[in-house]
């Protein structure tokens, strides 16, 4: 296991760093100005100054090793800083946001928090209420209750998240008054009052996405553990005697959450590209709100950084997938 996670992790680093390069030419070579949104009157002399200040005058190639060296080294080490208290990134340079001219790491640092707590809650809720339906639903097939979990998946994976916010933002907080309808992300709680407010505001865009979430990890979760439930290491099990939680919990489950490991792990990195239509249903200023304002801006440096991490994050958790083959799995051997 050691070593299949070491030649993972080698192989990682082209991966990422193809990527990487990928993701700078196809937004380096899109059209656009970082000067378009300057007012006229700026001399064209004025403009070039401007463009080559921002390091746009150098080959793509220079430019592009400039940009890894920042995105790999220099930003992690004032991550570093800022979490430990470390000096040791005092002078070196960073990525700047051609739309606020501020560092693209700490935007990031300060969205974050808003979309772990209300897009990493919904995925965390989705996924705990998904894995008993789909258990339940799969041991008791075609009962009521998997007739109302099978009808409850349906309903909520093909209803688009637009239209269930909507309508929970027109019944519950039109109708009834019981929610904010806008996530104020400047709120910050320090006593009771600020707590409940809080939890008041995550409640509709925790749901929309807790909803979306179980409804397809629960129609994966069901369908694996109806493949398992017929196999015949579970008629063996149960002729030896062994007790039905013991066949169902422990043998059919582990063996069930093989691929249903797959759609949580990969479903992780869009926990933290964050929510887009949701984000924006609900006024919450997370990274999803963050990459589209970006893209509108034509903040080339902040849609660069932005989408690297995204795919770092999804390269990283396809390696913990297959990782956690191997532990669920003993007939799994990766030597």
């Amino acid at each position: 296991m050691l070593n299949y996670t070491i030649r993972r992790l080698a192989m990682a680093v082209p991966t990422v760093l193809i990527i990487s390069l990928l993701i700078f030419l196809l937004l380096d070579l899109a059209p656009g100005d970082p000067t378009a949104q300057l007012p006229l009157t700026i001399p064209p002399e004025v403009r070039e100054d401007i463009r080559m200040a921002l390091g746009l005058g150098d080959p793509v190639l220079i430019r592009y090793v400039k940009w890894l060296q920042l995105m790999v080294i220099n930003e992690p080490l004032h991550a570093l800083a800022n979490l430990t208290g470390w000096n040791v990134a005092p002078d070196t340079q960073r990525i700047l946001s051609w739309q606020t001219r501020s560092p693209v790491g700490d935007i990031i640092a300060q969205r974050i928090p808003q979309t772990l707590w209300v897009v990493g809650l919904g995925y965390l809720f989705g996924v705990l209420i998904a894995l008993p339906i789909g258990i339940i639903s799969a041991y008791k097939q075609y009962s009521w209750f998997d007739q109302i979990g099978t009808f409850i998946s349906m309903v909520g994976f093909s209803v688009p998240v637009f239209f269930t916010g909507v309508v929970m933002i027109l019944v519950f907080s039109v109708w009834l008054g019981w929610f904010p309808s806008m996530y104020d992300t400047t709120l910050r709680v320090t006593n009771w009052e600020t707590f409940v407010r809080q939890v008041r505001q995550m409640v509709m865009p925790v749901a929309v996405l807790a909803l979306f979430n179980a409804a397809q990890i629960s129609r994966f979760m069901r369908a694996s553990m109806l493949d398992n439930l017929n196999q015949d290491y579970v008629r063996t099990a149960r002729a030896k005697g062994m007790k039905e939680q013991v066949v169902v919990l422990v043998h059919v489950l582990r063996n069930s959450m093989i691929p249903v490991v797959t759609v949580i792990a990969l479903g992780i990195p869009a926990v933290f590209s964050g929510a887009i239509i949701t984000e924006t249903i609900f006024r919450v200023n997370g990274l999803g709100a963050l990459l589209i304002n970006a893209i509108y801006a034509n903040d080339i440096p902040m849609v660069q950084t932005l989408t690297f991490i995204f795919a770092v994050l999804i390269v990283l958790f396809n390696l913990i997938a297959d990782v956690l083959y191997g532990i669920l799995d003993p007939r799994i051997r990766y030597d």
